[in-house]
């Protein structure tokens, strides 16, 4: 929800002083979390991290825009993208560990020595950039926040109550909020907190459904892969991360070259086969999905997954941010961030229903039953569960193959047309 608030925050008070506030709140909450009692505690100290995540998240993108300019920023995206890759990495294969080894608890409280030795590095290496004096138009701040939370609340429940027909409601009442907001956006003359004018740039309204696609994608393949691995294989969560070594490993070796090459190229050489290479590698996970296949072959769509990150994270949002004039950058972060966002809650509410469908079909009444999902699956459960969870990865795969054919509608940045 405060997405498109704390961009624009960036720009007024810097985005190096909102970076260092929204880091000490998310490590200061996951220390709450890991030492929560309760679920209700647990679940209002990850809204607090949410709030520390949505201050830092678009400053990491307004920091590399004003810092350099637009013929070299696509080799500094390469390095953020190339450092996602390997977090990619680090943080499945940490968290399994700690959760193998130590318990739930500790997948927080690794946020702390984390969040400390961040804090000190950005705060001595970081630059403080020249600030930006902005109106808040707050009729926009409270329409965005009612129009998205009611989006995004009914979305992320829906499955939950059965998307019964308040839920419906919610979601159709967001949308209208939002249809208002938008037009009270376009009736602003002083200064709106969406400035339309930045979709007037044509990259920069791409990349944002292109990134909304990559959103959908990412996180709707995660669930379906992970319980397959885990439930219909009997993997550990460790066992499961180490199968994506090659994707991190491969985008944290390629997303830097993809960056420099990205500086003298059109965006749709690395944008289209970038995207088309996931969607290679989510038709080849959805053909494996099978108790008899061997673990091993999981690292080749793995691999094909890190080729098509490096072509895809860095590339749109350098794309996105390439041409905007720099008072704008944190506006421009904050909108690219809030898409991506909502298109990964859309993922997790779609591959839910569509996970819910496809084990209706294959194993009737078994997903109803005390203790699914608990353990190790059963043989005889296990081949109805796989190929459910196989079905339900070409739904990310139809999404992330609508995605090349939006980045083929972008053209090359300014400095090179």
């Amino acid at each position: 929800m405060p997405l498109l608030v704390t961009g624009r925050l960036g720009d007024k008070y810097g985005p190096k002083t909102m970076y260092l506030a929204g880091l000490a709140v998310f490590t200061l909450a996951s220390l709450g979390c890991g030492l929560s009692s309760t679920l209700e505690m647990l679940v209002a100290m990850r809204a607090v991290q949410g709030l520390g995540a949505a201050l830092l998240a678009p400053q990491t993108m307004a920091i590399i825009t004003r810092t350099f300019p637009a013929a070299r920023r696509g080799a500094a995206m390469g390095l953020w993208g190339a450092t996602a890759g390997v977090a990619t990495l680090i943080g499945p294969l940490a968290g399994g560990f700690l959760v193998d080894g130590f318990g739930w608890e500790w997948i927080f409280f690794i946020n702390l020595p984390v969040g400390v030795i961040g804090f000190v590095l950005a705060a001595r290496i970081v630059p403080a950039l020249e600030t930006h004096d902005h109106r808040f138009d707050l009729v926009g701040v409270g329409l965005s926040a009612v129009g998205l939370f009611l989006i995004v609340f009914g979305l992320q429940e829906g499955d939950q109550y059965d998307w019964a027909a308040w839920v419906w409601g919610m979601i159709m009442a967001g949308v209208v909020v939002m249809a208002v907001f938008v037009a009270h956006q376009a009736r602003t003359r002083s200064e709106p907190l969406v400035p339309l004018i930045l979709f007037r740039d044509r990259n920069f309204s791409v990349s944002n459904l292109g990134v909304a696609t990559v959103g959908f994608t990412v996180t709707g393949m995660s669930l379906p892969l992970m319980f397959f691995l885990q439930l219909a294989r009997g993997l550990t969560p460790t066992q499961s991360a180490l199968l994506l070594i090659p994707q991190a490993v491969l985008s944290g070796v390629l997303s830097p070259l993809a960056g420099r090459l990205l500086d003298r190229r059109d965006p749709r050489v690395l944008l289209v086969p970038g995207l088309a290479t996931v969607a290679l590698a989510l038709g080849l996970y959805s053909a494996l999905m099978s108790p008899l296949t061997p673990s091993w072959m999981f690292l080749i769509p793995s691999a094909l997954m890190g080729i098509g990150n490096a072509g895809m994270w860095g590339p749109l949002a350098t794309t996105a941010t390439r041409d905007l004039p720099p008072r704008q950058a944190g506006a421009g972060a904050g909108i690219y961030n809030t898409t991506r966002t909502v298109g990964s809650v859309l993922g997790s509410a779609a591959i839910a229903a569509f996970m819910q469908n496809r084990l209706a079909a294959h194993l009737p009444g078994v997903s109803d039953a005390d203790g699914f999902g608990q353990g190790v699956l059963p043989p005889v459960v296990a081949d109805g569960f796989a190929a459910a969870m196989g079905q339900a990865m070409l739904l990310p795969n139809a999404v992330i193959l609508l995605g090349v054919a939006v980045v083929m509608f972008m053209r090359p940045p300014a400095h090179l047309r």
